[in-house]
């Protein structure tokens, strides 16, 4: 599914389950007691919206950023890479945490973090991939 349709979709389905669940809370009109069960459906509301909410935001980021530091610890030498910056290079030497890179013809070397790294390989534009 698209990103764009999650967020809206997940904004639709809490605006409607949180009207569902004020509407059957509240008490009809000329009643003299008030609705029977209203708070066990109230805390069921509740916890489908956190569902809904782990299973369209919070996994999905999760996913993304382990995927993500799969592919930053799986660099080598040679590799060409992406910075977060939009720089492009081919790696030259790795240690620990910070990468050497090498950009162009003129052979300029950069020092960066792998946390810098946006893609493996020259990212196109966004998208195409998609």
């Amino acid at each position: 599914m698209n990103a764009n349709f999650k967020k809206i979709f997940s904004i639709i389905l809490v605006v409607a389950l949180a009207c569902m669940m004020f509407t059957g809370c509240a008490p009809a009109a000329g009643a003299e007691g008030g609705a029977a069960g209203g708070g066990a459906s109230s805390i069921i509301m509740i916890v489908v919206l956190i569902v809904v909410f782990y299973f369209f935001l919070i996994r999905p980021e999760n996913k993304k950023k382990k995927k993500l530091e799969e592919m930053r610890s799986g660099l080598e030498v040679g590799d060409k890479i992406t910075t977060i910056g939009g720089i492009v290079g081919k790696i030259v030497h790795i240690d620990g945490d910070l990468i050497t890179f090498e950009t162009g013809e003129d052979r300029v070397r950069l020092q960066i973090t792998k946390w810098a790294i946006s893609t493996n390989g020259v990212q196109k534009k966004e998208q195409e991939s998609k």
